[in-house]
Parts: C-alpha cells; structure tokens; sequence
C-alpha cells in the first residue's frame, strides 16, 4: 500500500467529527495527478459529491470545469480537494469543529501535492487556510505568499458565482490571474 492509499484508507474511516453520520462517501478530491503546481481548495462536499464519491462534480464544478477550460488549464496541472471531506447536511457551511477536524487531512494533501499556487474557493477555504476573519467580498484577488513558496488566491466559490452573477467578473479575472501566475513561472 503506498502512502497515499494509507491516507485514503485512513479518511475513509474517519469518526472524527459528527459528519461521517450521514455520509454517503468520504470525498477526498478530484484530479488527474497528485504531482500538480495547483491546487483549489472549496468548502464540502455537496449532495452530488457525496453520491458520487468526487470534488465538484455538481453543478458549481461543471461552472469550474468549464472557466478552467475556457482559460486553457490542463486537467493533468491541476487537483481539487475541500477542507472538510463529508457533506455537512443540508449543504450548510462547516463548523469550526468539523473544519479543526478536518484540516489534518488537508494538510497532508497539500504535503503530498506540494501545490506551487493554492486557489481558495470561498470564504470557509479561506477562513480555514489564510486568516479566521478573512472576508472574500473584500479581499478576494490578491496574493498571498506562505513561506516563501507557496501563492494563496482567495476568490469566489463558483456556487456563490451561480447564486450571484454579478460576482462572475470578478471569479473570472480572479482564475486569469492564477493562469497568468502558472505560465510566468513557467509551470
């Protein structure tokens, strides 16, 4: 078993917080490789995720899929995970319990995947991995720089993106820069 399937395995059975209750799977993530510059970091797991077993695979990833083809992203560059691996019911936004409990596993992700640029969708991937009292209508669209080597993009969760149309400009231009960020460091 490699590490990476230990850590599969090990998520897979995870009770460490009331979330695994009502799961129908444990969603680690989506991408074709682990060895990727980027990496997009949601919020949970919705109802399509859950029954599939697959990060943004709904209706707000199809609003993903197609902006990250529409600006030319390779699928093979890229791996989309969320902080919290279960869908909290109802689609609500995690607890600060579930994200604590959670955020291990995130971090281990971001170990194996060593990502070059982290795009946070949303306020909760943003809370969870910039600042607790980051505020994405305010300061989504600029860098963040982690020690020294890794690039945090906060922006729109492409859900908040279907609920709000006046926010797709902004989500837009926001993953343009992110591509113009991979090609001028030439990843």
């Amino acid at each position: 078993m490699t590490e990476w399937e230990g850590f599969v395995s090990e998520c897979m059975a995870c009770t460490k917080c009331g979330l695994h209750k009502e799961r129908k799977h444990v969603v680690i993530g989506r991408g074709e490789s682990l060895n990727v510059p980027l990496l997009f970091v949601g919020e949970g797991p919705g109802e399509q995720e859950d029954i599939q077993g697959e990060a943004f695979v709904g209706r707000a990833g199809k609003l993903l899929d197609l902006l990250l083809e529409a600006l030319e992203f390779s699928p093979r560059n890229y791996y989309i995970a969320n902080i919290v691996k279960c869908r909290p019911p109802d689609n609500r936004t995690p607890t600060d319990e579930e994200v604590m409990a959670c955020l291990p596993w995130l971090r281990y992700q971001v170990k194996i995947i060593k990502p070059k640029i982290i795009v946070c969708l949303g306020a909760t991937a943003a809370k969870a991995i910039i600042d607790p009292d980051f505020k994405i209508t305010k300061m989504r669209g600029g860098w963040v720089e982690r020690q020294g080597k890794t690039l945090i993009m906060p922006t729109f969760h492409p859900s908040a993106v279907l609920r709000d149309s006046a926010k797709r400009d902004d989500f837009y231009l926001d993953l343009k820069k992110v591509r113009e960020k991979l090609v001028e460091r030439g990843l």
